[in-house]
C-alpha cells in the first residue's frame, strides 16, 4: 500500500475544493477516486465557536482524550491503593 504525505493529500484536497473532479485527480496523480474523497472529508474545515478545524484535528483530540482518561482511571486506581498504605 503506497503511503502518501499530508502536504501531497492536502494538495489534492485543494485542488477538489477548486474544482477539479476527484476522477481528474485520481488519473493525474495517482491515489483512487475513494482515497481523494476520504482526504477531502478528512480535511475539511468545520467552524466551531469561531475556531476552525478539521475532521483530522477532532481525532487527533478524541485519541488525545481517551490517553487522557485512561492515564486518569490508572492514577485513580494507584490512590486508592496508596491511600491504603498511608
Amino acid at each position: 500500500m503506497i503511503r502518501y504525505k499530508k502536504e501531497f493529500k492536502q494538495s489534492l484536497v485543494e485542488m477538489h475544493n477548486q474544482g477539479r473532479s476527484y476522477t481528474d485527480l485520481s488519473d493525474e496523480y495517482g491515489p483512487s477516486v475513494d482515497s481523494i474523497r476520504n482526504w477531502v472529508k478528512l480535511y475539511a474545515v468545520h467552524k466551531v465557536d469561531g475556531e476552525k478545524w478539521t475532521q483530522a484535528d477532532v481525532n487527533a483530540l478524541q485519541k488525545e482524550n481517551d490517553k487522557l482518561r485512561e492515564e486518569l482511571e490508572i492514577l485513580k486506581r494507584a490512590a486508592v491503593l496508596l491511600s491504603k498504605y498511608n
